[in-house]
């Protein structure tokens, strides 16, 4: 009898987890996450099977899939202090221009970062499944880097690249000299990257995700004023911060896995729009965040992992 039962009963569901883009607001989900760790007594990587990320996301992903980070030790790293070496002005950066020459800061200091986290490992070294996304300048085309898929690429290159945002940061060249930026130019929640990928290496369509964002600007904007704007204007309101708020992915995401996909975002409130304001203040506020997103979600998050 039990053989029989055993027959038909349904195969476990793999869970993954995606993590948006949003500069310093993913710290948010990393509130939200050590949350999730204490109240359910497992580590977020025992809880899930894939991680994926963009942007900032791509670092929050891959500590957790190279080693089994924990999500109090992950936080650690989005402290003033890390987040200061990693937001490492560059010196022909000018803050009284509102037309920049050059990216506001360099990369040696995020690598010098990542440097002390992943040293010399390669995507292939990573315990879970891993993903993450970047955009080639030169060829025009989006590219995604994976433990499976390409395992030489080393986790210092698949996140400096996931993560070189424009006007932020300059392009990132990697070791096979292409060139890349940030990953959210594809798209802010890869949730979908992350379930086609899944699908591929789990050879499954059994999967549920949980998405983590990193918070919404509902700040409104006159359109009678917007309709004066050039080039300045609409970057002095934001330009970018609307493309990374777009929820087209979330909504499709939602009709595509329905109760399979569950997630974890909220308008900004407080929380400063800028990407990378690292002020105590704003960090406060992300914090506090990440502790309203367990209020909202987290009952449904506990059920949403069991099988």
């Amino acid at each position: 009898m039990s053989l029989f039962s055993d027959f038909f009963k349904k195969p476990n569901k793999k869970k993954l987890i995606s993590f948006d883009g949003g500069g310093v607001r993913a710290l948010a989900g990393i509130v939200f996450l050590k949350k999730l760790e204490a109240e359910s007594g497992k580590k977020v990587f025992d809880i899930f099977d894939m991680f994926v990320g963009t942007s900032a996301g791509s670092l929050n992903a891959a500590c957790f899939a190279h080693s089994g980070m924990s999500a109090d030790k992950l936080k650690k790293i989005w402290s003033k202090d890390y987040l200061e070496k990693i937001m490492q002005t560059s010196f022909f950066w000018d803050k009284a221009s509102l037309i920049q020459a050059r990216p506001r800061y360099e990369n040696d200091g995020r690598v010098e970062v990542l440097n002390k986290i992943f040293m010399d490992k390669m995507l292939g070294d990573s315990q879970k499944p891993l993903v993450t996304l970047c955009y080639d300048i030169e060829k025009r085309e989006h590219v995604i880097h994976s433990s499976f898929s390409t395992p030489q690429i080393s986790f210092i290159d698949a996140i400096s690249a996931s993560s070189a945002a424009p006007m932020y940061y300059p392009p990132y060249k990697m070791q096979s000299n292409s060139w890349m930026i940030d990953g959210s130019i594809v798209t802010n929640n890869p949730s979908l990257i992350g379930f086609a990928q899944a699908k591929e290496f789990f050879k499954t369509n059994e999967i549920k995700i949980l998405s983590i964002g990193t918070g919404l600007n509902k700040q409104k904007i006159s359109g009678e004023i917007s309709a004066r704007w050039g080039g300045v204007g609409w970057l002095r309101n934001d330009i970018m911060g609307m493309m990374l708020d777009s929820e087209i992915h979330h909504d499709i995401s939602e009709d595509i896995l329905g109760e399979n996909y569950l997630r974890i975002n909220s308008p900004l409130g407080k929380v400063n729009k800028i990407l990378d304001d690292n002020s105590d203040e704003n960090l406060q506020k992300i914090h506090l965040m990440g502790m309203e997103w367990w209020t909202e979600y987290g009952e449904r998050t506990l059920d949403f992992i069991q099988e």
